[in-house]
């Protein structure tokens, strides 16, 4: 699949879903597990957006592929040194909203929705690697929030 480049801002966002989307169509991904992959691609790539560049100008690009068992997106930026799976702790939902962490949310989603997920920091590019099986099946239970 073509690689995207775009600008690291909100706006870019839908451009990134439908890049998602199309690939979860061509490698025959059910709704729920499409659902997953776009879900986990647009936590992580906001964050990137709001707290990786901080505002300031920077670029996002991913890129996707496929093999007979998994699908795949690898997101890179140049943003400061990031990895969205360390120390990733599950959010305290059983405490009062008032008394809750603010912040980490999204990430854990992102993760529990992926099947693998992988990071690198090489030559100042952070690089994250998004993995979902093709087939859907019953282990995934979106409540183990450590990368696999």
């Amino acid at each position: 699949m073509n690689a995207l480049c775009l600008s690291a801002a909100l706006a870019s966002l839908d451009e990134i879903a439908r890049y998602v989307l199309d690939l979860a169509g061509r490698a025959g991904l059910s709704e729920e597990t499409s659902y997953r992959l776009r879900l986990a691609t647009d936590e992580l790539a906001t964050n990137v957006v709001l707290h990786g560049y901080r505002g300031s100008v920077g670029e996002l690009r991913l890129v996707g592929g496929m093999d007979e068992d998994t699908v795949w997106i690898r997101m890179e930026d140049d943003a400061p040194r990031f990895d969205p799976g360390a120390n990733c702790v599950p959010p305290q939902t059983r405490l009062p909203l008032a008394q809750r962490a603010i912040g980490g949310l999204g990430i854990h989603l992102a993760l529990t929705a992926l099947d693998d997920f992988g990071h690198r920091y090489v030559d100042g590019h952070n690089s994250s690697t998004l993995v979902i099986r093709r087939h859907d099946h019953d282990d995934h239970h979106g409540d183990d929030p450590t990368p696999k």
